[in-house]
């Protein structure tokens, strides 16, 4: 299909998933009962429609007119409207994946061989989200390695670190080196009710001592994300892999971080930062500088398989993240809107496939049932 592609609408749909058990996250002192997500569609006048989806749009309705009329392949005019409404606004970038699923559907590429096409695969780090006790954290592990994951993302936040260590010191004893590990932190940010405070440069190197001893693979979030100093500091003292950057909120901000080296691992979000036509900078931006780029990916399934076609076209990253921590967070409830959930394969890749654009199909019955407002 090569026929010039005219934008009629864009289409935003919100959805509520009930969570039973609820989902008691490490980084929300909260238990969250359902799960929000929104759905962008850009339609054309061809009659093909782009899809995307990761954070709620708020703030979008009212600027639909910025982009109708407009020929759907210009994607850097339209990321320079969507960077303007996201300073003013909120972060509308489900709308910059929308726009890739469509021009890949319009050339009739996957997204990733548009980008580059590097690679057709990404090996993928299970990543849990709740604070479970040592032998449960542990069997999980082993769950998780029988599945073909290669590694596993632990999260802190017990109340004192060293129960976290204790946690993980269970996993490690119980797998070895089996698995790479790494460790996210959480001092990085507070949801909007927390009002407690953050690791201290001291407290980030004790800690960071006690990971290098277990052989942690990186350091997730290990301090406030405006102390740079502070990053760049602790990474001169230790020797394992600081990361971070997930919910930085602009693209500047990344090319500080990275020559004030701050960071050995990147993580920005496509779903939430700059979409994947910005964050293709800050990957050759990272790249340039020997650094990691791998995203932070806990929006839902949709977020997780563009920020896939993003790493698998244009870097080496060692890993993806994929969000699943059943049964609380599981395939269904990360992947509701999909009509087929993304799975890793036996030896714990990502695969993408050869279909036009993203390659997903939404689950319209379940977006009938879960839709809001």
């Amino acid at each position: 299909m090569s026929a010039k592609a005219i934008i009629t609408g864009i289409e935003i749909t919100r959805h509520r998933l009930p969570l039973d058990p609820p989902f008691r996250a490490s980084w929300d002192t909260q238990p969250r009962t359902h799960f929000d997500a929104a759905v962008v569609r850009v339609h054309t006048d061809l009659g093909v429609t782009g899809i995307g989806s990761g954070d709620m749009m708020l703030g979008f309705e009212g600027h639909e007119h910025l982009f109708v009329g407009q020929d759907a392949m210009q994607i850097e005019r339209h990321w320079r409207i969507l960077n303007n409404i996201s300073f003013h606004w909120g972060r509308c970038w489900p709308l910059d994946l929308a726009l890739w699923d469509l021009a890949g559907k319009i050339a009739g590429q996957p997204v990733w061989k548009l980008l580059g096409g590097l690679s057709d695969r990404v090996r993928a780090y299970a990543s849990s989200g709740t604070l479970r006790s040592a032998g449960e954290l542990a069997d999980a592990a082993e769950r998780y390695l029988a599945q073909g994951f290669p590694a596993l993302k632990i999260r802190f936040h017990r109340g004192d670190w060293r129960d976290d260590v204790m946690a993980l010191e269970a996993v490690r004893a119980r797998v070895g080196d089996k698995l790479d590990l790494m460790v996210d932190c959480n001092q990085g940010w507070r949801m909007s009710w927390d009002a407690y405070p953050s690791w201290t440069l001291k407290d980030a190197v004790e800690v960071a001592r006690e990971l290098e001893r277990l052989h942690i693979y990186w350091m997730e979030e290990p301090l406030h994300r405006g102390d740079r100093e502070g990053m760049r500091r602790l990474r001169d003292k230790v020797d394992i892999r600081i990361a971070g950057g997930e919910m930085t909120r602009e693209l500047y901000e990344f090319r500080d971080l990275i020559n004030e080296g701050c960071l050995d691992v990147l993580q920005p979000d496509a779903a939430l930062v700059g979409g994947i036509t910005g964050l293709r900078r800050v990957a050759a931006m990272a790249q340039e500088h020997n650094l990691v780029f791998t995203p932070h990916t806990w929006t839902n399934g949709m977020g997780v398989v563009a920020n896939a076609h993003l790493t698998a076209a244009l870097c080496d990253a060692p890993f993806l993240e994929f969000p699943y921590d059943p049964p609380e967070w599981d395939l269904g409830a990360r992947d509701f809107l999909m009509k087929d959930p993304l799975r890793v394969d036996s030896s714990g890749h990502i695969v993408m496939t050869n279909h036009p654009g993203m390659g997903y199909e939404l689950a319209e019955d379940r977006l009938k049932a879960t839709r809001v407002g």
